[in-house]
């Protein structure tokens, strides 16, 4: 299992400097992790510092909250791409979910999925806020707008992921779209238990913790 492979190094904290973001980098060329994960504002930084690396950047959109307008979500997105991030994290819009507002909370992401342009896109649901029946309708809506995969959590809102709740988003995406767990995953024993439980890949702000604690024998 090449746990190294599956994680996108985070770093999503507003304190966070350039040397913190070049050394982010650093360490995720180092452990060989799949992406970075940073603000927007870092976007250009972070693939500078990854040039001619195997690790790709992702950027998070309409973060924290998911509150703002179709058409800043999709300048946002656009602007990231044009910037050379290959991965968005998008918060979704619990307000329009509990609403009963569907088309509006599909086509929300829909925008964010043309704006990427082929780019991969993943969806922030916030599971520890909702109900399983929210868990389910969003699933199902995130699928119909194209996202590529749904994520457990922003961090700023709530706890994250779970065992449980990655089997069970596992269970609900049925194939049909991947998962990524985010939110506590802080040792090797943490990411090898989501990845069992079914999650494609890891965001954590520990990845070094992560690959440094794993035992003697283990391939990461």
């Amino acid at each position: 299992m090449n746990i190294a492979r599956k994680i996108q190094h985070t770093l999503l904290k507003i304190t966070a400097t350039a040397d913190n973001i070049k050394s982010l980098c650093e360490e995720a060329k180092k452990y060989d992790f799949q992406s970075v994960c940073v603000q927007p504002m870092w976007a250009e930084l972070a693939v500078s510092e990854l040039k001619d690396s195997n690790t790709v950047v992702c950027a998070v959109a309409d973060f924290p909250h998911g509150a703002c307008g179709l058409k800043a979500k999709a300048a946002e997105v656009a602007d990231l791409v044009s910037k050379g991030v290959e991965e968005i994290d998008v918060v979704c819009k619990i307000g329009y979910l509990r609403s009963g507002m569907f088309d509006e909370f599909r086509d929300d992401l829909s925008v964010v999925v043309k704006a990427a342009n082929g780019k991969i896109t993943k969806v922030i649901l916030e599971t520890s806020i909702l109900t399983d029946e929210e868990l389910q309708k969003a699933v199902e809506l995130s699928i119909e707008a194209g996202m590529d995969y749904i994520k457990t959590a922003s961090g700023f809102n709530g706890p994250g992921a779970t065992v449980p709740i990655i089997k069970r988003m596992y269970e609900l995406a049925a194939g049909r779209i991947k998962v990524k767990a985010a939110g506590g995953i802080r040792c090797w024993d943490d990411a090898v238990a989501m990845v069992e439980a079914g999650a494609d890949v890891l965001g954590a702000s520990s990845g070094v913790a992560i690959i440094t604690g794993a035992k003697s024998g283990d391939s990461y």
